[in-house]
């Protein structure tokens, strides 16, 4: 779960906590699902019904938060100020055939660092829909993010995390592309 305070436009800069924050902040190219109407237990062969589109997300994390000071939560490792950058524009569900078989990539510095396709993911967009509106009210826009390919920052020998103007893209088959770069919080405070 990422809170609203860390949604970030396009083309404006990701924020890299203070260094008693985070020092291994990590990119997740993901699909974005966007909720069209209000739903709340909608089975899988139903939850199409229910979105509105997809766009493209990057699933920002602090990785030493999840290992560290997290206790076991993964949510704040995701909640800085601008880890959830997304769009820049919704691709409505009648434009995409089927949203399992999306090529996805991310791109660090003109560098491919993740090149999948959604048919790889560990649940597909309907599963993620009818688990996620379990018992729940899913409200319209809601975003749901779809989980990541492999070859992130964290996992790579040796590791790789984002820094100070790095420039970051998600790119999405059908859908487009979303550019970001990197700022220290202290560059980006004074301002």
């Amino acid at each position: 779960m990422k809170n609203s305070g860390s949604i970030q436009n396009p083309n404006d800069p990701i924020i890299i906590p203070g260094k008693l924050l985070s020092k291994k902040v990590d990119y997740e190219c993901e699909l974005a699902i966007v909720i069209g109407k209000k739903c709340c237990n909608v089975s899988k062969d139903k939850a199409l019904e229910y979105i509105l589109g997809y766009t493209c997300a990057n699933d920002v994390s602090a990785r030493d938060w999840q290992n560290r000071d997290s206790a076991g939560q993964l949510s704040r490792s995701k909640t800085f100020a601008t880890f959830c950058p997304f769009g820049p524009w919704i691709v409505t569900k009648d434009e995409i055939e089927d949203p399992n078989k999306l090529g996805i990539r991310t791109i660090l510095n003109g560098q491919k660092m993740q090149d999948s396709n959604t048919s790889d993911m560990i649940f597909d967009v309907e599963t993620l829909v009818e688990f996620l509106s379990g018992s729940t009210n899913l409200r319209t826009g809601t975003l749901i993010l779809s989980g990541t390919p492999q070859g992130i920052g964290y996992s790579r020998n040796p590791p790789v995390f984002l820094k100070d103007g790095d420039e970051v893209t998600i790119e999405i088959d059908k859908i487009g592309f979303l550019t970001n770069t990197l700022i220290k919080e202290n560059d980006f405070y004074k301002a």
